[in-house]
């Protein structure tokens, strides 16, 4: 079965000097097409030692489709290996923040970003071209301050596409039930945008390992609605970093235990969150 996004998989976990010149070539050139010196939407590309998954990422944006003028940004995370070199070979602008988290990495695009609205992305994962328009149709609804959406894996040796689609759609249920109050846990930093003017009256966290972009949702409730898009042609397609290298089965029994511990907490608001110790930066 062909995917739209098979292209970029085709270069997704190589080294980057084995990236075909030409294939370089034309994600720099459509990149460059793209930026806009007076942009509305800011696109931020955060990676840590992402150099054999970002030309991917900024692949699969150099094809998006938008009615909107935006920039596309990167930041390096104080990384290892030749991330910055990716961004330097493709001609997308970006800063190096070596404070390392990845609140420190959003912070650090948010500082640097002109757009009016604010969107997350992570370098291990792919955008459908239209993905930009899809969610600002949302965003630009009144009294919305920030949008998520669900996500999709791609297939491989270890999880076929048949058994994907059974967790995806017991997972979106789980999620689409858990959105009516709470829905701050369904955000994910690959799928979220927001209004940047809001956000930057709030506070990224920069202790926490995971978590800043449900925290940040958390804060913009006070602005506007945090709402969802439900569209399978704008879900973004990444790697299994939530999953893990265990087979779909076992992650959806670890998923169901995590979960089913407490479950009716789903039907309650809450406004503070306490962290749990493994999660803090040290």
């Amino acid at each position: 079965m062909a995917y739209w996004y098979d292209k970029y998989m085709s270069i997704y976990g190589k080294p980057f000097s084995e990236v075909p010149q030409h294939i370089v070539d034309e994600i720099r050139e459509r990149l460059a097409k793209l930026q806009s010196q007076e942009p509305l939407v800011s696109v931020v590309v955060i990676a840590y030692n992402e150099e054999r998954r970002l030309a991917s990422c900024l692949w699969s944006l150099s094809e998006l489709q938008t009615r909107y003028p935006i920039e596309i940004l990167g930041v390096n995370n104080n990384s290892k290996d030749d991330t910055e070199k990716v961004y330097q070979s493709l001609g997308v602008p970006y800063f190096n923040e070596t404070q390392q988290s990845p609140g420190f990495a959003r912070q650090c695009g948010l500082e640097h970003a002109r757009g009016k609205y604010h969107f997350f992305i992570d370098a291990d994962t792919f955008y459908p071209s239209c993905y930009i328009d899809k969610m600002m149709g949302k965003l630009l609804l009144p009294g919305v301050s920030c949008v998520g959406t669900f996500w999709s894996f791609y297939p491989d040796e270890q999880h076929s596409a048949f058994s994907l689609f059974w967790f995806e759609l017991a997972r979106d249920l789980f999620l689409w039930l858990q959105h009516f109050k709470r829905p701050e846990l369904n955000i994910r930093g690959m799928t979220f945008a927001f209004n940047a003017d809001y956000a930057r009256q709030c506070t990224i966290r920069t202790d926490i390992r995971r978590g800043e972009d449900g925290s940040l949702a958390l804060s913009l409730k006070k602005f506007g609605k945090i709402v969802f898009l439900y569209d399978r042609k704008a879900r973004p397609v990444t790697g299994y970093g939530t999953v893990g290298q265990q087979s779909v089965w076992q992650s959806f029994v670890h998923h169901v235990k995590i979960q089913g511990k407490g479950i009716t907490r789903i039907f309650f608001k809450k406004e503070h969150y306490e962290d749990s110790e493994d999660n803090l930066v040290k």
